[in-house]
């Protein structure tokens, strides 16, 4: 098959398919062109509810932290049983039609923003393997403290990064989702783990046969260390789509070894930094770990792997709208996943400098 004609990609973890047409990337763009976000914040900034010692929007004042910091969100989109929204009268859901159509049930769960560092400038791309190490022990330490909670089945770590993605403030952080049920789109993957092994007779998980298969060819691989592989998937959407894979079978982070939480951190120092080389600019994405439900099952059949969905398209001010063909029919994307590796490949992992105020 000629992979420079539109063709379509299968995407076995959700059972979905892509629109990929290499040819459209050459059509002129007189669309929406993004604003190029400033060369540099200060390190600290007295306006910033994440700063530390700072009142947050909600009126609690930050610890003087030095290195990073985790709070329950003070505006969370869950609740916890405990803790109904102050001023809001209890008020249970609809209830269920008789034939099934209309649903509704409650959720409860935990939302925490977790600062990675107090410095207002910086970005994940700009902290020290080191200081990426102690966000990694801290995702293993939420995941352990809420992975053990009776009323807790998934938890989603994850971080916006730009204006472009959402992020409702500048200061490098993510955030955390610990729900009572499991997440659609981890739902999916679930499924699709399970229908590899079922219908493969495999010992191995999907993503761990897959990883075979992209080391022979090389062809989407950005790099590699010891513990992880970074590439970009045979399916990707996003223009610059990536996924870190561990080597082994790992579940959940909580699993990882310490040499692998040293290659992970390692990984996400690389990555990040290749991504803000593209376009020489503090690189916007949404990034998250995906991993096996904390649901009491084993999940073997669950590999975990972290997403990196990016929107920029050609330059740092024309980005990816998903919209039209990719809200009523199908995903598409016109780079190949192929042509994104080789990009994404080529680049410095020495980050580019800023350039020096007007």
């Amino acid at each position: 098959m000629n992979l420079s004609l539109p063709h379509r990609r299968y995407n076995p973890l959700t059972d979905e398919w892509v629109l990929v047409s290499p040819q459209r990337a050459a059509r002129p763009w007189l669309g929406a062109v993004e604003k190029v976000p400033q060369a540099r914040r200060p390190a600290y900034d007295p306006a910033c509810y994440l700063c530390p010692g700072n009142t947050r929007a909600g009126g609690a004042v930050n610890p003087p932290y030095t290195g990073v910091f985790v709070f329950d969100n003070d505006f969370p989109a869950l609740l916890q049983p405990e803790h109904p929204p102050s001023g809001v009268e209890d008020q249970s859901p609809p209830e269920s039609s008789p034939s099934g159509i209309l649903k509704a049930e409650p959720e409860t769960g935990v939302c925490r923003v977790i600062c990675f560092s107090p410095r207002h400038d910086l970005t994940l791309a700009e902290l020290t393997t080191a200081q990426i190490r102690r966000v990694v022990d801290v995702w293993v330490a939420q995941c352990e403290e809420l992975g053990a909670r009776d009323d807790i089945a998934y938890i989603q770590l994850f971080e916006n990064k730009g204006e472009m993605m959402g992020a409702s403030n500048p200061h490098p952080h993510g955030q955390l989702w610990a729900t009572r049920h499991i997440p659609t789109e981890i739902a999916k993957e679930t499924r699709g783990q399970l229908n590899y092994l079922a219908s493969r007779h495999s010992h191995a998980p999907l993503l761990l046969d897959y990883l075979q298969i992209e080391r022979q060819t090389g062809q989407r691989i950005i790099f590699e260390n010891a513990h992880f592989v970074c590439l970009v998937p045979f399916w990707a959407i996003w223009p610059f789509e990536t996924m870190i894979v561990p080597k082994r079978h790992i579940r959940r982070i909580v699993e990882l070894t310490e040499s692998e939480r040293d290659g992970l951190a390692d990984a996400l120092k690389r990555m990040t930094t290749r991504y803000d080389n593209l376009f020489e600019v503090v690189f916007p994405y949404t990034m998250g770990v995906h991993q096996a439900p904390y649901d009491g099952q084993p999940h073997e059949e669950w590999q975990m792997h972290l997403h990196f969905y990016p929107p920029l398209l050609r330059s740092a001010t024309v980005r990816k709208f998903m919209v039209g063909y990719e809200m009523l029919a199908q995903p598409q994307r016109d780079l190949t996943p192929e042509q994104a590796a080789e990009r994404l490949r080529g680049l410095s992992e020495v980050r580019f400098a800023y350039s020096a105020p007007a």
